[in-house]
């Protein structure tokens, strides 16, 4: 059974680009127009590129892994933290979505197993039903069950 490797989604990334995108854009036509030139305005448009980097950044860090006997949850960029999951020990995966992830097909996925540290959540997930069914499946089933639908 093929490995699964899921990541954040980089839809709300690509929409904070556009985002600063068009207040670059509106900002350069007001300052043509107005043959002003603040000296600030390079770092300010800079700065409002902070927010997508950062969350690419944390996109590119977050990596989650779904074998057919256990889940990986990786974490870091340098250093790097993984919480492994054995797929039996899986109580419960429930997806949760606000209106917006709806309207653009993701969500976020809770996944609980029995012991001290018993949450995972994953957020901003694509196709997030079909990644919780798929883990509920593998869980379930064990690691010889193949999954009709595709992920």
């Amino acid at each position: 059974m093929a490995d699964i490797v899921v990541r954040p989604a980089m839809k709300f990334i690509r929409a904070g680009y556009c985002l600063v995108i068009l207040l670059v854009a509106a900002a350069w036509w007001g300052w043509y127009y107005t043959a002003k030139d603040p000296a600030w305005a390079p770092a300010v448009l800079l700065v409002l590129l902070i927010w997508p980097l950062s969350r690419q950044m944390k996109r590119q860090m977050t990596k989650v892994t779904i074998s057919s006997d256990k889940l990986r949850y990786e974490l870091g960029l340098l250093g790097k933290t993984t919480r492994t999951i054995q797929l039996p020990k899986i109580q419960d995966v429930r997806v949760d979505q606000t209106l917006m992830q709806r309207i653009f097909g993701v969500g976020s996925i809770s996944i609980e197993t029995a012991g001290e540290a018993s949450r995972l959540t994953l957020h901003n997930i694509d196709m997030p039903q079909a990644i919780a069914d798929e883990v509920l499946h593998r869980s379930q089933h064990g690691p010889s069950a193949v999954q009709p639908t595709s992920v």
